[in-house]
C-alpha cells in the first residue's frame, strides 16, 4: 500500500514545478515527458520552474460539478509561466472585477478538495494576483 504523502514524494513535479528540457533543442515540458514532441529526442535535463506568470485565458465558473460546490462561483484560468510553459489553475484570493489576460500571477500550492468525509486531501497549484 502507497501512504498519499509517499506517492506526492515520488511525483516532485506535482509540487515542485518540476519540468524536463530537451537537451537538444531547448523544448521545456512539464509535466516531464519521455520523449520530446518537437525534436524525439529522449534526453532531457530537469529544471525547477519559476512559480510567477501571467493570465492567457479566464473564466468564472458559476455552476461547478459537485465536488466544487462549496467553492462557487470561482475562477480558472490558463497562466502562462515565465518559462512559456502553459498551466490550468484556479485563480484566487481577488475579486472577480481584478481579473485581466496579461496580470501577473504567483502559483502556489493549496489544498483543491477533499475526498469523501474521511478521504484524501488533493493538493493542487493556484494563482494569486501579484497586482
Amino acid at each position: 500500500m502507497i501512504t498519499p504523502q509517499r506517492y506526492w514524494r515520488e511525483i516532485p513535479q506535482r509540487y515542485r514545478l518540476e519540468a524536463g528540457k530537451c537537451k537538444k533543442c531547448g523544448y521545456i515540458s512539464f509535466p516531464p515527458r519521455l520523449i520530446c514532441p518537437h525534436c524525439k529526442n529522449r534526453e532531457f535535463d530537469i529544471i525547477r520552474l519559476k512559480d510567477e506568470g501571467k493570465i492567457v485565458s479566464f473564466t468564472i465558473i458559476r455552476v461547478p460539478p459537485e465536488q466544487f460546490s462549496d467553492q462557487s462561483p470561482y475562477a480558472i484560468g490558463i497562466i502562462e509561466l515565465n518559462e512559456g510553459v502553459k498551466i490550468l489553475a484556479q485563480i484566487i484570493d481577488c475579486n472577480f472585477e481584478d481579473l485581466a489576460i496579461n496580470k501577473k500571477v504567483k502559483i502556489e500550492f493549496r489544498k483543491i478538495r477533499s475526498e469523501g468525509e474521511a478521504g484524501i486531501i488533493c493538493y493542487g497549484y493556484k494563482a494569486v494576483l501579484l497586482d
